[in-house]
């Protein structure tokens, strides 16, 4: 009984917030096309890197709300019973959308062969080769990788159970988190955060460990102003430009890396932030996060993959040809168009029998 200090519902507000601006942020990220130009200037260098690194404290929050969420679910039901509930309301929406993402990038491929150029359009030509290819990319190294590795973290987590509130256990799996993190000065091994398969188990760990003492954690909260939280968090976000900054100037192509120390701190001081900042009313009523998060993450890709390039291809926008502004306008247009049509997307799908595709039961 000492494990649970609050009823989880009674937080659900303030992780609803945390979690719809966590998957704007995510969304966000993946529209951006301005992360791989050089500017020269050293204005240009810094206002590149901070429109990219604002958002980058999503990835992490979100897995240490996921920590916060099953901690309760820990003391609820047994490892296997936890899995089996876990694989029945994630995997198979993971898996048809996966899917879902192939048999459309198909259909595009034909409509604009047949449609558009009228069969002046070169196919792949080795089409299964090509089918396999895309699972290959999606699975590991797009935003479904996410799915796995976060069911991959709990996994780890209840393997570990009975060390689950030990401070040793923990930081044992920061110093793994930090691996990474100075791996992306010496390249011990691939340095996408995608592929990070290990790194990000300690964000859960600490979700766990903050409901475990969210009465601790809420009282310093308390004590501190905000302004403390909006200091600090800025702090960070200039640290996070200087650390990208530095990476560029060494040939480091993954300068944007989740796993960057610098963007660790700023992660978790942003989450203070929001935490002191509390639920918002307005995004809690109209966007329901707890409703649609998970199904906003499952469809946007497919979005990005298809509807953008529809919507946007009458403008003939030529990334490379882009100055930086433009590339901002343009990353800031693709993320409204992008969020607002999966928003719309799962807000249809909760309709009809097919809601279970978004992790909504029958």
């Amino acid at each position: 009984m000492e494990n649970i200090k609050i009823p989880v519902r009674t937080n659900f507000e303030f992780v609803d917030t945390i979690r719809c601006i966590s998957m704007m942020g995510i969304v966000f990220e993946h529209c951006t096309v301005i992360g791989e130009a050089n500017y020269v200037s050293l204005y240009s260098g810094i206002l590149q890197a901070s429109v990219m690194q604002f958002f980058k404290f999503a990835t992490i929050v979100f897995f240490i709300i996921g920590g916060f969420l099953i901690n309760h679910k820990f003391t609820e039901y047994t490892p296997g019973e936890y899995i089996k509930n876990r694989l029945k309301s994630t995997i198979g929406p993971w898996f048809f959308w996966l899917n879902m993402y192939v048999f459309v990038n198909i259909g595009s491929l034909l409509y604009r062969k047949y449609l558009i150029y009228h069969g002046d359009y070169d196919m792949p030509d080795h089409f299964f080769k090509f089918i396999g290819q895309q699972y290959y990319e999606l699975i590991l190294f797009s935003s479904y990788w996410f799915i796995l590795n976060f069911l991959i973290c709990i996994c780890i987590l209840l393997l570990f159970k009975r060390y689950i509130y030990s401070i040793y256990f923990g930081m044992a799996l920061a110093l793994i988190s930090l691996f990474y993190s100075f791996n992306l000065y010496h390249g011990w091994v691939y340095t996408s955060h995608t592929t990070a398969l290990f790194g990000f188990v300690f964000y859960l760990w600490l979700g766990v460990l903050i409901n475990k003492h969210y009465n601790d954690v809420n009282r310093f909260i308390k004590r501190k102003s905000l302004w403390y939280f909006i200091g600090s968090t800025a702090l960070f976000f200039l640290l996070g430009d200087a650390e990208t900054l530095y990476l560029k100037s060494l040939g480091i192509n993954d300068a944007y890396n989740t796993l960057r120390i610098t963007n660790v701190l700023y992660s978790l001081s942003f989450f203070f932030l929001l935490l002191k900042i509390g639920p918002i009313s307005v995004i809690n009523s109209y966007l329901r996060p707890r409703a649609t998060t998970f199904g906003i993450y499952l469809v946007h890709q497919v979005i990005l993959a298809n509807l953008l390039l529809e919507v946007f291809r009458p403008f003939k926008i030529h990334t490379e040809d882009l100055t930086l502004f433009n590339g901002i306008y343009y990353s800031i247009s693709r993320f409204l168009v992008a969020y607002l049509a999966s928003m719309v997307l799962v807000f249809a799908i909760q309709k009809t029998n097919f809601r279970w595709s978004i992790g909504i039961s029958k």
